[in-house]
């Protein structure tokens, strides 16, 4: 006689069969290659979305580094693939062998590729002004042209401590230092700079400050926190440096009656502590109200470089040692066109030496593109405003993303979405 012995499934068991039956997976399964390459890909920036819905349905990825443009490698799956040909996503189907290939000739140490395995989909958090539409931002913008979930908060949610529900957190383009972004002098009598004003004070006061600068500072220091215990935060423009400056500044006055009612501190350059900061050292803070700029970091005044011939270039990294900086560069061309901003650049010199430059002008050596480590946790700096709009300026209209689905300048802010979805492992050293 024959006896048939079952184990009793278990929830683990049973959820992965949930999955397999709701996906279509059997068992000499095939995958899905989402090339990210120049050629082959049609739209780059959707194609960080289905990754991410994957992710969402409790699926991993292997992000393959430097192979193809840093292709994803997904289970194969009828809906996944719909999902692909819904969004405009180029896609191939291969087999279980050719995908192992694939893998073996990346662990190769010949080559300078890597796949890092992507576990879970990050929790998203975007800063930004109560009100503000999805266009006046360049993250907001290309996190809803990719169809990738996120979720606003501001200055009460983040002083209430509700970043601990994130994963990561992008910082608007945002004046931390309570000088309301030193459009003073041109914009002081618009309607739009007078409603701004008084909105910021009102919540300021609301929040148990005198100040826009102390409340400013208030949360500046909460994500200071929030980064050092592990989180993840990516910043843009103006709110790269002037996130430095508060907190160089603290307990420091600097701004003029203009903005805050009362004079600044009498030398204050000189009270300014560099060790507080993420990213820079040693810059002079503009003391004029009426000029347009923050301090010596930003390049904007100080460069000279034609529209035509203003690039930045992706520097390149050990994919098997260095996996994060690599991860963040990924992209279909080392090559990506330039952009203004409030703070289109920062000063060489006046980064610290612990940070990396990922992207630089070679042309005047300024760099573009950020990256260092504070605590437990991770940051990233890129400067300018809009990647595919060269001035943006106050007022003009959205860019349209459908015209710029292979955007190599928004990549570089998907990548950083992506990061804090990647297994951790202990870093060689």
């Amino acid at each position: 006689m024959i006896i048939f012995r079952f184990k009793p499934m278990t929830l683990k068991n049973l959820h992965f069969l949930i999955i397999s039956l709701f996906l279509g997976l059997n068992v000499h399964a095939s995958y899905i290659l989402i090339p990210m390459d120049a050629e082959t890909q049609d739209n780059h920036l959707k194609a960080y979305g289905v990754t991410y819905w994957t992710l969402e349905r409790e699926l991993k990825v292997k992000w393959l580094l430097n192979y193809r443009g840093g292709s994803f490698l997904l289970p194969d799956a009828e809906i996944i693939q719909r999902e692909c040909q819904i969004r405009g996503v180029s896609f191939e189907v291969i087999s279980d062998s050719q995908a192992a290939q694939i893998l073996a000739d990346i662990s190769s140490p010949a080559v300078n590729q890597e796949a890092v395995v992507l576990e879970k989909a990050p929790k998203i958090a975007v800063y930004t002004p109560y009100g503000k539409q999805p266009w006046d931002d360049a993250v907001t913008m290309v996190l809803t042209y990719a169809e990738i979930p996120y979720e606003t908060i501001y200055d009460e949610e983040v002083l209430e401590d509700e970043l601990l529900l994130y994963d990561w957190l992008h910082l608007h383009h945002e004046d931390f230092t309570g000088q309301f972004g030193k459009f003073y002098s041109s914009y002081r009598t618009a309607a739009w700079y007078i409603e701004e004003k008084k909105s910021a004070e009102a919540l300021a006061e609301k929040l148990g400050y005198s100040k826009v600068s102390d409340a400013k500072l208030a949360v500046a220091l909460k994500i200071r926190n929030y980064v050092a215990g592990g989180g993840f935060m990516f910043a843009m423009c103006s709110a790269t440096d002037s996130f430095d400056i508060a907190l160089s500044a603290e307990n420091v006055d600097i701004c003029e009656p203009m903005f805050d009612g009362d004079g600044s501190d009498a030398g204050y350059q000189n009270k300014i502590d560099f060790s507080k900061t993420f990213a820079f050292k040693d810059y002079i803070l503009e003391r004029n109200p009426n000029v347009y700029e923050f301090s010596s970091i930003d390049m904007t005044r100080k460069r000279q470089i034609p529209f035509q011939t203003d690039y930045f270039s992706l520097m390149e990294y050990s994919a098997k040692w260095d996996p994060i900086p690599t991860m963040l560069t990924q992209n279909h061309t080392a090559l990506v066109k330039g952009f203004m901003g409030q703070t289109t650049s920062f000063t060489r010199d006046q980064i610290k030496s612990n940070v990396l430059v990922m992207g630089e002008n070679k042309t005047n050596g300024e760099a573009k593109y950020i990256h260092g480590i504070k605590g437990k946790g991770f940051f990233t700096f890129y400067g300018g405003h809009d990647p595919e709009d060269y001035t943006h300026k106050v007022g003009d209209p959205k860019t349209e993303l459908d015209l710029h689905p292979t955007s190599p300048g928004y990549r570089l802010i998907l990548n950083n979405v992506l990061f804090p979805a990647a297994k951790k492992k202990k870093q060689k050293t």
